[in-house]
């Protein structure tokens, strides 16, 4: 779980992600203080095990899958 604080993802700053093992996808809550205002399934089609989330120092999103053992990285759309 890693609370997003780089400038890659503007629109996501402070939002917590939280990977998830049981229903394979990468939660992503919004925050406003300590109440949820918004939650948000991502990576469902994977169907993969999402073990760790974390950020990288340049600011993307770096994930480990379960099953696999490989490591993802998210990055903002357009950057293929």
């Amino acid at each position: 779980m890693t609370v997003y604080t780089g400038d890659r993802f503007p629109h996501w700053k402070g939002n917590l992600f939280v990977g998830a093992m049981a229903v394979t996808h990468l939660r992503r809550v919004v925050l406003d203080g300590t109440r949820v205002v918004k939650e948000e399934k991502l990576l469902l089609r994977l169907g993969r095990r999402i073990r760790d989330v974390r950020q990288g120092r340049d600011g993307l999103l770096i994930l480990t899958d379960e099953a696999q053992g490989s490591l993802m990285r998210i990055e903002p759309a357009g950057n293929n």
